[in-house]
């Protein structure tokens, strides 16, 4: 079964401590992942920050049932009941829910802080993820609703000013420096196929060559354009680095023909992977405001003060 909601682990993390023993937020984690006999699979879940998802979502609810006054901590990261955690217990461990931690003050108060502090407790209830994971998908929504601001800004240029739009993408991202590269485009007629070509490193050594291709989304690139890029490459003595860049996508007889390369590296970049590393680079964008999430550094308390 999928990771359970935050909230929905309540009653097993009160379950866990219903021994009157104290313990560490990982026996908290293993114990509710045994009660919902969660795959390995499930286990091993990960939000976008790379964070574990049953180990957040464990994390949360505890914090929840902390405010609420049910559960404390008598010394770092390990948790008991207090005498209102066992009275819940004694009462049953289903009876822990949203509705239940709502009746203590403390808690209404730590809502009335958090970011979902205007939503309703149904509307909480509504959603699977935990504070963190809405931080991180917002985050997400954002990033594509700029992906596709930034593909259509893309479009609106000439096919020129794309092939040079696609150098300093890669001079932003360390191939080469500006001044070594700014005659890095080549001539609009002429090139032989190759749009342009960058050093593989600040200095110098190597060559990277590109195909750019500014197509609208449904024109997608196929085998014969890749052999034609190929083909040119042949031509162009020593090269072995190429990269083919492309604001649509491409067909799988095209990233078939690129796998079985075995002379030349030949990196394919699609519309969607493009916006990302301009984003990535910050190219074509800028940051509008920074949100910093923090926690509690263990080490400063574990020294002294």
């Amino acid at each position: 079964m999928a990771v359970p909601k935050f909230y929905e682990l309540m009653p097993s993390i009160i379950n866990c401590l219903g021994d009157g023993k104290i313990h560490t937020l990982k026996e908290l984690t293993l114990y509710c992942a045994d009660v919902f006999k969660l795959s390995d699979e499930d286990k091993a879940e990960v939000i976008s920050s790379g964070q574990n998802r049953l180990h957040n979502r464990v994390g949360w609810a505890k914090t929840y049932m902390m405010k609420a006054g049910l559960i404390e901590s008598p010394q770092r990261a390990n948790f008991k009941l207090t005498e209102l955690g066992e009275k819940a217990f004694k009462q049953g461990s289903e009876c822990v829910t949203l509705e239940y931690l709502n009746q203590f003050e403390a808690f209404k108060d730590f809502q009335g802080h958090t970011l979902h502090g205007g939503e309703s407790e149904q509307q909480i209830s509504s959603n699977s993820e935990s504070p963190q994971e809405r931080i991180a998908s917002a985050l997400k929504e954002l990033d594509d609703e700029l992906t596709e601001d930034l593909m259509s800004e893309i479009m609106k240029i000439s096919p020129y000013d794309f092939e040079r739009l696609v150098v300093k993408l890669l001079i932003a991202m360390g191939y080469g420096k500006l001044e070594e590269n700014k005659d890095a485009v080549t001539p609009k007629s002429g090139d032989e196929g190759i749009d342009g070509i960058v050093s593989a490193d600040k200095f110098g050594f190597d060559c990277i060559y590109i195909q750019a291709k500014q197509w609208k989304k449904d024109n997608l690139v196929s085998r014969p354009e890749i052999q034609k890029f190929i083909g040119a490459l042949a031509t162009t003595q020593g090269a072995t680095k190429e990269i083919f860049i492309t604001t649509s996508d491409f067909t799988k007889g095209a990233a078939e023909i690129v796998s079985k390369q075995t002379q030349n590296k030949i990196v394919l970049v699609n519309g969607k992977q493009l916006a990302k590393l301009m984003i990535e680079y910050n190219l074509g964008v800028s940051t509008l405001a920074t949100y910093c999430v923090k926690r509690i550094d263990s080490d400063f308390f574990n020294e002294d003060i």
